[in-house]
């Protein structure tokens, strides 16, 4: 584990151009424990190209020269290569380059395709509470006992407003799981929050019993999966006096919305900033801090770079921030913002039914991927867009960071990229900002066989600032 206490800049190795195109090269970047800055030790390749030391400095501004952090421009000349976020370089006239020229006809074909295709379902609006607690069977049953319909020219086709089945089956799901949790020493409880576009989305709160509230937490989760699965972490935070809220943002868990389908990660940080302001009111007069989780965690920086967010809130915790998020080929970079405006919720790719290696803690998968409240389909174009779209505008922006932050990350991490992280570090203008890397740790921090240390360290910074 690497901790940073005071800026630091990081030189990456560059390479000599005339060596990298004549072989496939794989680098990772193992963090070893035991000094200040540690060693970072580069695997031989079989024809070693020459490599410039790396340079860690202190407090000290970073030089012109420097190297940029990405090997691949350093031998532009030469060949097109691309860097993913676990730091590995392959060539771009590959196999996978060929399915992705496979992936673009497709998307040609299917644009082709668009003036034909049939008209839009028409949507069920004004369902009752009473039918979100009924099964889909029992709702369609109901439609048809003359529930108002309105057609589908009415209703804005953007719009999230809509109750559909697969929704109100999500929802009681989430609801019962609240329900049924008897743990003596936090009460837990759940709320619709209603947002400025009509839609409802499903929210929960953990309140520690025999510990005076000394501090409030609103936890943002990351793609594909819900609050309640900060459950456990929730729980160890009450026991420290800190009251835990957490939000279903749009197309998650129990709230509205297609699974896992974002129209724009905007309207997630507005709904965000209204649940602050909700939380507050309720809580006046106490320190308010937000947890973000991956693309939760981004949400949450955009959220406090607003100067009026960022002045009521006490501080943020990210773990695994997608600050740094690279898709798994150039051409998505190139056809995402078409596509997502034409087809955006066009998946991509086949379904993830098994998951992404985000544990090294098998039950943590089996949980993760067997809770039907966790999304395991391919992912939709528009939200990935929009995580691309949201990253790189995090990425222009970091230096008006000002809120105390703790950020947390992997080296092993396939998802987001932890040299993101370390850029956000260096670049924040926060005065307060620590930065912890671990070694050999995957995306889902809170979910690996060291959850308890990590929760710990949270825990510490957070009461240190209550």
């Amino acid at each position: 584990m690497i901790s940073y206490g005071a800026p630091t800049f990081l030189m990456i190795p560059a390479l000599e151009p005339s060596k990298v195109a004549t072989f496939p090269l794989k680098f990772s970047f193992p963090y070893r424990t035991g000094t200040a800055y540690n060693n970072i030790i580069f695997p031989t390749p079989p024809k070693p190209p020459q490599l410039v030391p790396l340079l860690l400095l202190a407090n000290v501004p970073p030089s012109p020269h420097m190297a940029t952090g990405h090997p691949s421009r350093a031998c532009a000349g030469d060949a097109i290569l691309t860097s993913g976020a676990s730091g590995r370089i392959s060539a771009l006239f590959s196999l996978q380059a060929l399915r992705s020229l496979l992936l673009l006809i497709n998307a040609i074909l299917l644009l082709l395709l668009l003036p034909f295709r049939g008209r839009r379902r028409k949507a069920v609006v004004g369902a009752s509470t009473e039918d979100e607690k009924m099964t889909p069977q029992e709702i369609s049953g109901s439609q048809r006992k003359g529930v108002v319909r309105v057609p589908a020219r009415i209703v804005p086709w953007k719009s999230n407003a809509v109750v559909d089945p697969e929704v109100a089956a999500r929802r009681p799901l989430a609801v019962r799981r609240v329900l049924q949790d008897n743990d003596p020493s936090s009460v837990r409880e759940f709320s619709l929050f209603a947002t400025s576009r009509g839609d409802t989305l499903f929210t929960q709160s953990w309140t520690p019993v025999s510990v005076n509230i000394r501090g409030l937490v609103v936890v943002m989760h990351g793609l594909n999966e819900h609050s309640g699965r900060y459950n456990d972490f929730a729980k160890q935070l009450n026991s420290h006096g800190l009251k835990v809220y957490g939000m279903d943002w749009i197309g998650h868990g129990g709230s509205d919305g297609l699974h896992a389908y974002v129209n724009s990660l905007d309207d997630a940080v507005n709904d965000l900033k209204s649940f602050l302001e909700k939380i507050l009111a309720e809580n006046p007069g106490v320190p308010c801090f937000c947890f973000g989780h991956s693309t939760g965690a981004a949400i949450v920086l955009k959220a406090v770079l607003d100067q009026k967010v960022a002045s009521r809130v006490a501080g943020v915790v990210l773990t695994s921030p997608a600050v740094g998020v690279q898709p798994s080929h150039p051409i998505f970079v190139v056809l995402a913002p078409i596509v997502s405006l034409l087809l955006p919720r066009f998946q991509v790719g086949a379904a993830n039914k098994k998951g992404m290696p985000v544990s090294r803690d098998p039950e943590a998968l089996v949980a993760k991927y067997s809770d039907p409240l966790v999304y395991t389909g391919s992912i939709r174009v528009r939200t990935g867009y929009e995580i691309l779209r949201v990253a790189t505008y995090l990425q222009q922006n970091m230096r008006k960071l000002t809120v105390p932050f703790l950020v947390l990350h992997g080296t092993a991490d396939t998802v987001t990229d932890p040299v993101a992280s370390e850029k956000l570090y260096i670049e924040a203008s926060s005065a307060d900002k620590t930065m912890k890397l671990f070694d050999g740790l995957l995306h889902d921090l809170l979910f690996e066989p060291e959850r308890q240390d990590i929760t710990n360290i949270i825990t510490e910074w957070l009461v240190h600032r209550t």
